[in-house]
C-alpha cells in the first residue's frame, strides 16, 4: 500500500508540473525462415491459447506486461530469441543467463506467464510450440492489451540447448549508459538509432527500483545533490521517495509517471521536461542522433507505434534457431 501511495503522489506531482509548465545479428536471414503460419497444421490455436493465458495473467497482475517486454528483450539480445533466459538456475549445471546480475531483477510474473502458456499448449499440442515462440507472442499480446500496436509475429523459433550467464556481459544496455554507448551496442545487433529509440519506448510502462537511478538523486556535485537535468520538483520528490532505498531495495517508481499503465507516447513527452527516470532515458534527449526521434515520437503517436511494431518484429528475428539448431522444450525453465 505504501508503494502504491508513493506512486500516486508522484503521479499527482507530475501532473502539476505539466500544468505549471504549459502543458545484430542475422535478423534478416532468420526472419526468412520464420512464418506467421508455422503452426497452421500442428497447433492451429496457438495464438488464441497464448492470448487467453496472457490476458488472464495481466488482469491478475498488471505488472506482467512490462516485465514480459523486458524479458523478451533480454532474451533476444543475448544469443538470440531462443528462450535461454528462461532457464532456472536450479535446473542448470552452471549459472544460466537468468543468474546474471542484470537479470536478477527480471520479475517472476514474466517467467510465470510463459510457463502458464506452455502448460496450456502442452495439453493442446504436446511437444510442438517452443518457449521462444510463446515469449514472442506474449510480449506482442501484452503490448496490445495496454493500448499499444498489434503486429504479426513470425513463428518457428527453436529453444536453445544452452544458457550461460557469462554470455550476458556486454550484451545488454545499463541504466547509466550514454546514448552514444547504447547506439554502439544496438548497432552491433544490427539496429539503428531510430530503432533504439523506438524500442526504448517500452519504458512507457513498468517501473524501476530506486537503486537503478539513485546516483542521479544524491551523488551530483550540486547544491541539492541531484542531476541538474532532472526537473527540480521531480528530483526532490524522488529524493524523498527513495530516501530508504538502501534498507528497502524494493522501493520503485513508475518509468512514466504520467500514464504508467498505458502504452503510449507520453514517455517521450516526459524526456524534454526533465521527467525521464533513468539516466539512459534522459540520455536519449541529450544526444542529437537520438533526440530527433524522441521529438518525432513525442509529437506523433502513430509514428511511434509504427516504428515500435517494426522494431519488435526485427528484434524477434535476432539470432533465432530453427530446425535442428535448437529444440522444443517440454518445460521452459529446464534445458
Amino acid at each position: 500500500m505504501g508503494a502504491l501511495l508513493l506512486r500516486c503522489a508522484l503521479l499527482a506531482l507530475a501532473a502539476g508540473l505539466v500544468a505549471a509548465r504549459g502543458g545484430g545479428g542475422g535478423g534478416a536471414g532468420a526472419a526468412g525462415r520464420l512464418s506467421p503460419n508455422y503452426y497452421r497444421h500442428s497447433c492451429p490455436r496457438v495464438e488464441r491459447i497464448v492470448a487467453d493465458v496472457v490476458a488472464a495473467k495481466q488482469r491478475a497482475n498488471p505488472s506482467t506486461a512490462a516485465g514480459t517486454l523486458r524479458l523478451f528483450f533480454h532474451d533476444c539480445f543475448v544469443g538470440g530469441c531462443d528462450a535461454s533466459v528462461l532457464v532456472s538456475p536450479l535446473s542448470a549445471d552452471r549459472s544460466p543467463e537468468r543468474a546474471a546480475e542484470i537479470n536478477l531483477s527480471l520479475p517472476g510474473d514474466s517467467f510465470d506467464v510463459v510457463a502458464r502458456a506452455k502448460v496450456a499448449l502442452e495439453v493442446a499440442c504436446p511437444g510442438t510450440v517452443s518457449c521462444a515462440d510463446i515469449l514472442a507472442l506474449a510480449a506482442r499480446d501484452l503490448v496490445g492489451i495496454l493500448g499499444g500496436p498489434r503486429f504479426p509475429v513470425a513463428l518457428g523459433r527453436r529453444d536453445a540447448r544452452r544458457s550461460d550467464a557469462r554470455d550476458v556481459e556486454g550484451n545488454l544496455p545499463r541504466t547509466n549508459m550514454s546514448a552514444r554507448a547504447m547506439a554502439v551496442l544496438f548497432a552491433r545487433k544490427g539496429f539503428t538509432p531510430r530503432e533504439l529509440v523506438a524500442l526504448a519506448g517500452a519504458h512507457t510502462v513498468g517501473f524501476s527500483h530506486c537503486g537503478e537511478f539513485a546516483h542521479r538523486l544524491y551523488s551530483f556535485r550540486s547544491a541539492d545533490g541531484y542531476d541538474p537535468s532532472l526537473n527540480p520538483a521531480f528530483a526532490r520528490a524522488l529524493q524523498s521517495s527513495c530516501a530508504n532505498y538502501r534498507s528497502d531495495p524494493t522501493i520503485s517508481i513508475f518509468n512514466d509517471i504520467m500514464t504508467p499503465g498505458k502504452f503510449d507516447e507520453v514517455y517521450f513527452k516526459n524526456l524534454p521536461r526533465g521527467l525521464g527516470l533513468l539516466a539512459s532515458d534522459a540520455a536519449l534527449w541529450e544526444y542529437p542522433a537520438t533526440r530527433v526521434f524522441v521529438q518525432r515520437y513525442a509529437d506523433n503517436r502513430t509514428a511511434f507505434f509504427e516504428d515500435f511494431a517494426a522494431a519488435m518484429q526485427k528484434l524477434g528475428a535476432v539470432g533465432v534457431k530453427t530446425g535442428r539448431q535448437g529444440v522444443v522444450r517440454r518445460h521452459c525453465d529446464v534445458l
